[in-house]
């Protein structure tokens, strides 16, 4: 591997990423919306409730079964309801930043470059296929992993300011938003992108590319419905394991790219 030519691929990438406006407003909106929008409204939502509607008894049984453990302090509805949105519920929300926007890019990567017409000049390039790949899922990985932490530090901002007058206390993050974070995401991102360049790879056109890189979503659209109905919730030994499995997927998949994208046969697809 020729560190110099992947870096020099994968900062091409970002520069064309941050030119276009399509992109990088992509790359701000979805963020503020999934960890500062969405996360304020649900705490205000649940600050300003009224305790004594009947139609909170659903909500209170479904906090009853949910493995939320010692909140310490007040252990009211209110308080149970708080924690669980701010270490439960908001989870799912850092996988879909990462995810969605590391896929339009990995998704255009290859499609890109034939839409430009620099394919071509690209692939008779003295470089190895593996070295235009691995600058490819870095372009994807670096600028989609980075906005997840800055709007992971804006959540936690918003979270911890709307509930330490009801806590009295910082409840964001717990150890298991470190796991989510620094473990798990990564591995969802990285196979996500993998996944997509592959995609980008073996298809001649950007909207055959997407719709077939969107399957990647409906894992983490169903981790927020369980965690939003109860039916699943993941601990910190679950996420150490989905993140190893990933991590282990990850590696096929850069395998397998490297073996099945020869220069040619990216040649036959997407040139001519």
């Amino acid at each position: 591997m020729n560190r110099s030519i992947v870096w020099t691929i994968a900062m091409k990438d970002i520069r064309a990423i941050l030119s276009s406006s399509k992109i990088w407003i992509g790359y701000i909106v979805l963020p503020l919306l999934c960890g500062v929008v969405l996360p304020g409204i649900m705490i205000l939502l649940i600050l300003n409730m009224d305790l004594s509607s009947p139609k909170l008894a659903e909500l209170e049984t479904m906090l009853k079964h949910m493995p939320i453990g010692d909140i310490g302090g007040a252990d009211d509805l209110r308080s149970r309801a708080l924690y669980m949105i701010a270490n439960y519920m908001l989870g799912p929300l850092f996988l879909l930043i990462p995810v969605i926007n590391s896929m339009m890019t990995a998704v255009h990567s290859f499609v890109g470059e034939k839409e430009r017409r620099t394919l071509e000049s690209l692939l008779f390039a003295p470089i190895q296929v593996k070295d235009l790949f691995l600058g490819k899922v870095l372009a994807s990985f670096v600028p989609a992993y980075s906005v997840t932490l800055v709007s992971f530090v804006l959540c936690g901002l918003v979270v911890d300011g709307l509930t330490f007058g009801t806590f009295g206390r910082l409840i964001f993050p717990s150890w298991n938003w470190l796991v989510l974070l620094l473990w798990l995401t990564p591995a969802f991102t990285m196979a996500t992108i993998l996944f997509s360049v592959l995609v980008s790879a073996r298809t001649k056109g950007f909207q055959e590319a997407q719709q077939l890189a969107g399957v990647v979503v409906l894992p983490v659209v169903m981790l927020l419905v369980g965690q939003a109905t109860g039916l699943l919730f993941l601990s910190g030994w679950v996420l150490w394991a989905a993140g190893a499995v990933l991590y282990a997927v990850d590696v096929v998949l850069l395998l397998s790219i490297a073996r099945l994208n020869q220069r040619d046969v990216l040649f036959e697809r997407q040139v001519h």
